[in-house]
């Protein structure tokens, strides 16, 4: 990675040109996108021991998720290409991205989302960034088929994981954890909903890898939801059910490269409950200062498992993905958490409520 004479993040194409498709300069969408911090854990050591556990905390990317590293290059591609719209099927993150780099690019973004399905924080993105938003009663993957069909009859592009230049982008996400640690983790925990995440970091750290830059590779360590876990189960979910919304998914578009990177890296694709990701939610959140969205404590939640299980250990590196930023969803955050407390306008009262 070499930074421009002035030391300013450029974006994830830019930075990490020699590991992307080629493009010119000119077609370039960015947001200045990735660089986001890895955030090391001090106060879990009571769950973790001596772990060094650390967070990707993706909220910081321009949408507030890691959705933007993919978007830079399909929205990119799309441009170079001579398309003029794209398009999505959405439980949210991808919805306020791709508005946001179609509305940065000059194009039209059509946006599909579930009836119901979406946090009003990403809904509100996707319509301020300019996209038209179209509710429909469906389910993703009924209406990922939907966005499939309009792609090959009219001149849009698909901007949805199965786009192959979303992976390139996010791949960038394992670059810039190797670089940081300065190897890779011994283990990578990240929630799975479409699995273009899994199956992206694993595609970048087996690039640093083959050039040389890194000697290791890690576990991949995937979460779904217990009530949207198709690929835990071997089978399709028609009616998936998790207030992890972002993860919401029942049939998941890179299902077979998730599967790839879980047995080349000798990982596992597991399941958390809901109660255990709001439980991981709500620690990072009290403990470290880390507002995550639901869906992202999903990795979390998914190291504890594996921390009592006793597949990690002392000594071990794990990195946990979280994926999106918490005020994505406030409503959810609101609905977990302990409501304000109530006091009238006296030194005493509420001296007395702090416990003095």
């Amino acid at each position: 990675m070499e930074l421009s004479k002035k030391g300013l993040w450029r974006g994830v194409i830019r930075e990490f040109r020699d590991f992307m498709p080629a493009v010119k300069e000119e077609y370039i969408t960015t947001l200045l996108e990735g660089n986001t911090p890895l955030v090391e854990s001090f106060n879990m050591k009571d769950i973790f021991g001596e772990i060094r556990l650390l967070f990707k905390f993706e909220g910081l990317n321009p949408t507030c998720s890691f959705k933007d590293r993919g978007m830079t290059m399909a929205v990119t591609m799309a441009r170079q290409d001579g398309t003029e719209a794209v398009i999505c099927a959405s439980t949210g993150n991808t919805s306020a991205s791709a508005a946001a780099y179609a509305a940065r690019a000059g194009m039209r973004a059509y946006v599909l989302i579930p009836e119901g399905g979406v946090a009003l924080g990403k809904v509100s993105q996707a319509i301020m960034h300019g996209a038209v938003v179209i509710e429909v009663a469906a389910t993703f993957d009924e209406l990922l088929a939907i966005v499939k069909e309009v792609n090959l009859k009219y001149p849009v592009a698909i901007v949805n994981s199965v786009n192959p230049y979303r992976i390139e982008g996010q791949k960038s996400g394992a670059f810039e954890i190797a670089e940081h640690l300065g190897h890779a983790p011994t283990y990578h925990f990240l929630p799975v909903g479409n699995a273009g995440n899994i199956t992206a970091y694993w595609k970048g750290y087996k690039e640093y890898e083959s050039n040389g830059i890194i000697a290791n590779l890690p576990k991949m360590m995937g979460f779904q939801a217990e009530g949207a876990a198709p690929i835990v189960l071997g089978h399709p979910v028609a009616d998936p059910q998790t207030l992890a919304t972002a993860i919401k998914i029942g049939n998941p578009a890179s299902w077979a490269a998730a599967e790839k990177a879980r047995d080349e890296s000798g990982g596992v694709i597991d399941a958390v409950s809901d109660d255990e990701i709001i439980n991981a939610y709500k620690l990072v959140a009290a403990r470290e200062g880390v507002f995550c969205e639901p869906a992202s404590a999903a990795s979390i939640a998914g190291a504890i498992k594996m921390k009592e299980a006793g597949v990690i250990s002392d000594g071990d590196t794990v990195v946990c993905t979280l994926t999106g930023h918490g005020l994505k969803d406030p409503d959810r955050a609101i609905t977990v958490s302990t409501p304000p407390v109530k006091a009238g306008a006296e030194f005493s009262d509420i001296v007395k409520i702090m416990g003095f």
